[in-house]
């Protein structure tokens, strides 16, 4: 089983501990965002894009794996003072992991999520599926499974709560503010294609 590692903020590392987040988007890197019809797409892991600087298509495999693949977490973390001034890979196994995402971390060495190490994760992923995707085609349901707040309401487009009858909140709304709010907004306007992947946690 390959396992590969996989950044989360920690608003994203709560909505996955309760379950309301399944879904994740990732830029194509080198990816042309225009110029391109629909790609062609294998369950193998690979998706036919045009690469930028070239003129035809090439294979670009998901760095993330494909679905039955497992994701470990790499989140915010400490552990206690006595590791302090050691590398990730020299912290023993008497460590005591503290995660800034569930816990106040106090005075101890707040480290950032790259350098979790794959011990120190406590959070194991299954994808689901993967697939290839223009940003903007994202679907009011997808940008619900990735956590997204409600952005209004599709009906009648006024912010919540209003007086529709039948409210149906904008999710992608949402979904674009926080695009943009990490990717500045020539991010979301670029449109690039993305990988989608959709995972369930594994209890541990």
């Amino acid at each position: 089983m390959k396992e590969r590692p996989i950044l989360f903020s920690a608003p994203m590392v709560r909505a996955i501990l309760d379950g309301s987040k399944t879904q994740t988007r990732r830029v194509v890197k080198d990816a042309q965002p225009a110029g391109i019809g629909r790609c062609h797409w294998s369950k193998t892991g690979w998706a036919h894009l045009r690469l930028s600087g070239g003129c035809s298509c090439q294979p670009v495999r998901c760095p993330y794996g494909i679905p039955g693949n497992q994701l470990w977490v790499r989140e915010t973390w400490a552990v206690q003072h006595e590791y302090d001034a050691a590398a990730p890979s020299k912290i023993g196994s008497s460590a005591r992991w503290h995660y800034a995402a569930t816990e106040d971390l106090g005075g101890l060495r707040k480290r950032p999520s790259i350098f979790l190490p794959r011990r120190g994760s406590r959070i194991l992923l299954e994808i689901t599926d993967v697939r290839v995707q223009r940003l903007q085609e994202i679907s009011n349901e997808d940008a619900r499974a990735e956590v997204i707040s409600d952005g209004g309401c599709l009906s009648c487009g006024n912010s919540e709560p209003c007086g529709c009858n039948d409210p149906q909140p904008d999710h992608r709304d949402g979904f674009s503010w926080l695009w943009q709010s990490i990717h500045g907004s020539d991010g979301w306007h670029a449109n690039p294609w993305v990988w989608v992947i959709s995972f369930r946690r594994i209890a541990l």
